[in-house]
């Protein structure tokens, strides 16, 4: 979809945006995107051996190492809406400075390198409401061992960072 074609489709499914959300939707990887059909798994990070949590690059490189990979800089808004069924948090805490409960941190390349920009995207139901989140992070955020990540089982071109 062009950029207001997702924006469109975001709104009829009610899916929500925090600002950081916008920010990224933004970006103009959204102006062409290209047409690419994966298969998304979701792994804890204890799941994926990292029993004490991790900063995003170990978790990333794990992963990797695992034989996962991550999913395409644009795919999360369409993640949010392909995954009708995702559970609903247990709260309705919207920022608490880490990975709210019931999230699906969507394990991408960060479309900046910049420490101000958002990182990536999260998704999460709060009382029956489809959020697509932005969040920000420095390389030093130790993540929960409990936080989910979603990544791709089978690989794919990755865009370089700006």
């Amino acid at each position: 979809m062009t950029r207001p074609q997702l924006r469109e489709a975001l709104g009829k499914a009610g899916v929500q945006l925090n600002d950081w959300a916008t920010v990224l939707l933004d970006d103009p990887i959204f102006d062409s995107p290209e047409r690419e059909t994966i298969t998304v798994v979701e792994h804890s990070l204890i799941e994926l051996g990292l029993e004490d949590g991790a900063v995003l690059s170990r978790i990333f490189q794990t992963a990797r190492e695992g034989g996962l990979h991550l999913c395409p800089s644009g795919a999360a808004p369409y993640l949010r809406l392909a995954l009708g069924s995702q559970g609903a948090a247990p709260d309705t805490v919207m920022s608490n400075g880490h990975a709210p409960s019931g999230s699906l941190t969507v394990a991408a390349p960060p479309l900046r390198l910049e420490a101000a920009f958002p990182k990536g995207f999260y998704l999460r139901v709060v009382d029956g409401q489809p959020w697509l989140r932005g969040y920000r992070c420095d390389d030093e955020y130790e993540w929960d061992p409990h936080d989910r990540f979603v990544f791709t089982s089978t690989g794919h071109r990755q865009r370089p960072c700006r």
